[in-house]
């Protein structure tokens, strides 16, 4: 799963976990630890990488830190209906 600060030297991914359910074809619901209670999780394919089995390759996730003051935005994608009133 990739998350976390952006640069040359930190962790791109942080896992691994596993996939609890397929939400739809590009999107997959994976099972987290408490530590990451926060975090939404559904994420859509281009956000998961295939875990490899290498053992050195495993960030583990005591050492992330999550702001409180982190928020999202939800904007409309489509409208869906829509009435007009004559007066």
């Amino acid at each position: 799963m990739r998350f976390g600060k952006k640069g040359k030297l930190s962790p791109s991914y942080i896992g691994p976990y596993t996939i609890s359910k397929m939400v739809d074809k590009v999107a997959y619901e994976l099972e987290l630890p408490s530590e990451l209670a926060t975090v939404h999780l559904v994420f859509h394919v281009s956000m998961l990488k295939k875990c490899l089995k290498d053992p050195s390759l495993i960030v583990p996730t005591e050492n992330i830190g999550l702001k409180d003051s982190l928020s999202y935005e939800k904007l409309p994608v489509q409208i869906l209906d829509r009435k007009v009133h004559k007066l």
